[in-house]
């Protein structure tokens, strides 16, 4: 029946869309364990999320003409194989170069799967309800997968460690697999599409936006100056897109249509999503890296997390009700605001702050996510439309290329700006911890007299209680760095709140005087 046909199509999008969500959230919230199981540092580990990453930005450039060029059948049926095969795989690792190797496999073989959740997401639903009810639910499941995550880490790791979780992506790609084979999404006419310079500049575009990715993850943990290799890797990615520019731009049937890209309302889009996904990393790198600093552990931010993801898709069902194309300036400005006094919420974090104090302030810019994102990706997607299905390929690259390699870019500059924040507070903490000050001498009275039970030496117990207080000191100026952090996000969503509240009131005077000109051109 059509009807039962749509839910069960829909209800494979869900579940395809969560496979892929989870695969690029497994390794990043559990970095500090799975370190440990590899016998690596953490560091060291950072490479896994790069190995992920890099394919995961590449891939998709040649995703659309693969599906045109093979079936979309064969198409759906290889890349859940794939990452059916890859998975299994994972079960074998037991070093850091066998799990990078499988890292970087499982990015190529999940990028498809995102493809395919929005197929089968859209197929069933008649053309009034793909923008409206398919599109924020796609991407709703797909912010709420790195999400979710988070909240079943703690218990599915608790007994088996990092194997649980490659048994649990193994059981979720035999499940897309045989969704995949008992219901065939429908083939178009397969079309020759693919040439030789096809893959030429497919290779420029994904060494410049794998290297650019890789110095985004990997800059603040090797302290960006610190490590030439990093400033290599910059100009060869920079150097590779530029080629890839040239290419394409002399191309009569390009891979990449790059004037359209670099017109006007491309380019104000592509700021506006970069911008926005640049603010969501006071999410994704704000509070759990601070909570982990504090001594929170990953079971006691499950909750947090169940909230984040609910509040997500609570704005996709908001969406579903009200979203419409004129009304996209609206969620614009309410997802800014959100983010805005959801940050600033944060920003009164103390060293005694708990998950449970943050819950209100992170679900608004959960909420916030979905509510920017698929109003920005439905306009997009009318306008590469509007110009013919050849410019569907190129909004496509736009989209993913802002959301993965803004994600690493805002990630690696909100680590960055905390760094220095706290090398700033440290120098100002300590600097005001005189020997002589009164209130320093009785705080190390009284933490030498705490000790005094435990170490008999009167001196080595004030040595003691001295480094406590100077970590003390040190958690403070941690706090204190993020504290600064969400301040600046706050500042800068207001920032694109007024930014866009002026836009659309030139556009307004615009509008109103359009009447009055016109009958003056008339006359003329």
């Amino acid at each position: 029946m059509p009807g039962r046909r749509a839910l069960a199509f829909v209800a494979a999008a869900l579940v395809i869309g969560l496979t892929q969500g989870l695969a690029q959230g497994f390794v990043s919230a559990n970095l500090p364990q799975i370190a440990g199981d590899l016998g690596i540092s953490p560091a060291r580990a950072s490479w896994l999320i790069v190995a992920f990453l890099v394919p995961r930005v590449a891939l998709p450039l040649l995703l659309i003409k693969l599906r045109d060029q093979f079936g979309l059948r064969r198409f759906a049926e290889v890349a859940v194989l794939a990452y059916l095969l890859v998975s299994l795989a994972a079960l074998a690792v037991d070093d850091l170069r066998s799990a990078l190797a499988v890292q970087f496999a499982l990015g190529m073989a999940s990028a498809p799967l995102s493809t395919l959740a929005f197929m089968y997401m859209l197929e069933p639903l008649p053309p009034q309800w793909k923008m409206r009810l398919g599109l924020p639910l796609v991407l709703a499941v797909f912010l709420i997968g790195p999400l979710l995550a988070r909240v079943i880490s703690p218990a599915v790791m608790a007994d088996a460690g990092w194997s649980a979780l490659h048994l649990l992506a193994l059981g979720l790609a035999a499940l897309c697999l045989a969704l995949v084979w008992l219901l065939p999404l429908t083939s178009p006419p397969r079309v020759h599409v693919l040439a030789p310079l096809d893959l030429v500049s497919w290779l420029l575009v994904s060494v410049g936006l794998g290297g650019l990715t890789t110095a985004c993850v990997m800059g603040p943990i090797h302290g960006w100056t610190d490590a030439p290799w990093l400033g290599w890797t910059v100009v060869a990615a920079l150097a590779s897109l530029a080629l890839a520019v040239a290419v394409e731009l002399n191309r009569k049937a390009p891979l990449l249509d790059i004037r359209w890209l670099v017109s006007p309302e491309i380019l104000h889009l592509t700021a506006t999503l970069l911008l926005f996904r640049l603010v969501l990393s006071e999410q994704s790198a704000g509070a759990p890296r601070m909570f982990q600093l504090l001594g929170v552990g990953a079971e006691q931010m499950v909750e947090l997390f169940a909230v984040i993801c609910a509040a997500t898709l609570g704005g996709a069902l908001l969406l579903v009700a009200l979203i419409r194309p004129q009304r996209v300036a609206g969620f614009h400005l309410l997802a800014l605001a959100l983010v805005a006094l959801g940050a600033w919420m944060d920003s009164h974090v103390t060293p005694d702050t708990r998950p449970a104090q943050m819950m209100t302030s992170q679900a608004m810019i959960g909420a916030a996510g979905i509510l920017f994102l698929a109003p920005a990706m439905m306009r997009g997607l009318l306008a590469a439309l509007a110009r013919g299905p050849a410019y569907l390929l190129s909004f496509v690259i736009v989209f993913i290329s802002t959301q993965s390699l803004g994600g690493a870019m805002g990630s690696g500059l909100f680590s960055s700006f905390i760094d220095r924040r706290q090398a700033f507070h440290l120098q100002r903490l300590v600097e005001g911890m005189a020997p002589t000050d009164p209130q320093l001498v009785a705080a190390i009275a009284r933490q030498s007299a705490q000790l005094a039970a435990q170490i008999a030496d009167p001196a080595l117990a004030r040595a003691q209680a001295a480094a406590q207080l100077l970590q003390q000191a040190g958690i403070q100026a941690q706090v204190l760095a993020y504290a600064d952090a969400y301040r600046l996000t706050a500042a800068v969503a207001l920032a694109a709140l007024v930014a866009l509240i002026l836009h659309l009131f030139r556009d307004w005077l615009v509008a109103r005087r359009a009447p009055a000109l016109a009958p003056a051109k008339a006359m003329t």
